[in-house]
């Protein structure tokens, strides 16, 4: 008698996976260098043979997403075409769902992005109000790009955890009052006619790092993500780890010293409370700054970047306040730093651009002084490449990711 199925046993795969798995390694390769690859390079970097990267590359080229690029010459033998990545192949749309502002853009295979939208958002909206205006933004937005319909891969979503990613719903992100096991999936999917993806945003904005940042010789970093809540983006060797449910990455629920308010996780001092926007104003008004109204979402953002200019501007009290925030911080990347030995730590989310300079000057030294692999390798640790819509912009790169890039879970078989 069979033992009961298990999703730990490990599942096979057969040649047209291991077919799609290498059309996938060739594009990643080509995507990766941004000059261009003749065929025999790619050949040499995939191990694939010869008449397989030609037969994947006249494949590519017929539907569209790679193009050739001139010929070079400089070694023994007839100059080599050169291919690269075709911008214009593919598109994909990609939405960040904030607590205060909807943010919408068209994404090229490139990651270029060719138009954009803020929408503001009231905290007391309630969620069917909320997609139905993501669905006009998505098609506004669209129409301004001039993308043809065929041309889109998929709109991607990114909103704050906990999610149901196999489900597509939001089941009850703490930053978004009132969303109870919300199916965006399936309602953004059947107002919008596209294929939907639906992520945390913090794996969003690893995965645009990843498409249009840079990630990094190994292509292992944490993408530490700062806005509303706190959290981090998890890529091991080119791959996303999202975790048994999808909701791998809160930081916020680390225990950051102890004191402070008692978190709804039942610990005390967490660092998502003691770091958040309201929690960083009040301890600046215990210091003498202020006191600003905090009677809303947006009065709280006001505020915070009033402290935010007052640290820049050297005041002591400011740059105590965002050092002490900043020192928490690197407690906390320093233990998922040598946890998962990554070489890079990237910075980005909302917040970012404003604390970005106070962070940069506190958080390097701290990590690397604890960096257990410090003579192996060093520890990068910069601000996000992608700029103030990376997670937006990683939305739509779920999209372009899932559809284009080589991941193991490619060749195995659907039960």
């Amino acid at each position: 008698m069979l033992p009961p199925a298990s999703s730990a046993v490990r599942r096979g795969s057969n040649l047209p996976r291991v077919g799609d798995y290498n059309r996938a390694v060739v594009l990643d390769a080509v995507r990766r260098h941004a000059d261009g690859l003749s065929r025999v390079e790619l050949a040499a970097l995939t191990g694939l043979s010869a008449q397989t990267v030609s037969n994947i590359s006249r494949w590519l080229l017929e539907q569209g997403l790679v193009e050739e690029a001139g010929k070079r010459g400089g070694g023994p033998g007839k100059p080599r075409t050169i291919l690269q990545l075709a911008p214009h192949g593919r598109y994909a749309v990609g939405v960040h769902l904030d607590p205060v502002v909807v943010t919408t853009v068209v994404l090229d295979l490139r990651g270029g992005v060719v138009a954009r939208s803020d929408v503001p958002l009231a905290p007391e909206q309630p969620p069917a109000e909320v997609l139905a205006l993501v669905a006009a933004e998505v098609a506004a937005v669209v129409a301004a790009s001039g993308v043809p319909p065929e041309r889109l891969a998929g709109l991607g979503v990114a909103v704050p955890g906990p999610v149901d990613g196999p489900g597509g719903a939001v089941v009850g992100a703490p930053n978004l009052p009132g969303w109870r096991r919300v199916a965006v999936r399936e309602e953004l999917a059947a107002a919008t006619g596209l294929p939907v993806l639906l992520d945390k945003d913090v794996v969003a904005a690893a995965v645009a790092e990843m498409w249009a940042g840079g990630a990094g010789p190994t292509g292992s970093f944490a993408f530490v993500y700062l806005g509303t809540g706190i959290g981090a983006g998890l890529v091991l060797r080119g791959e996303v780890m999202r975790g048994a449910s999808g909701n791998a990455g809160e930081l916020g629920h680390l225990a950051a010293d102890g004191e402070g308010p008692l978190c709804e996780c039942g610990q005390r001092g967490c660092l998502g409370e003691r770091n958040a926007p309201r929690s960083l104003v009040e301890q600046a008004h215990a210091a003498g700054l202020g006191p600003w109204p905090l009677e809303g979402e947006l009065s709280v953002d006001r505020a915070l970047a009033a402290v935010c200019r007052l640290a820049d501007e050297d005041e002591p009290a400011a740059v105590a306040v965002l050092d002490a925030a900043a020192a928490r911080v690197a407690r906390a990347v320093s233990g998922v730093q040598n946890l998962l030995d990554v070489d890079l730590v990237v910075f980005g989310g909302p917040l970012w651009p404003r604390l970005e300079r106070r962070f940069l000057r506190v958080v390097p030294p701290l990590v690397r002084s604890h960096e257990v692999a410090s003579a192996l390798h060093p520890v990068e640790i910069r601000g996000t490449r992608v700029g103030r819509d990376v997670t937006a912009v990683g939305a739509a790169c779920l999209v372009l990711d899932d559809a284009f890039s080589p991941r193991s879970s490619v060749l195995l078989l659907t039960p």
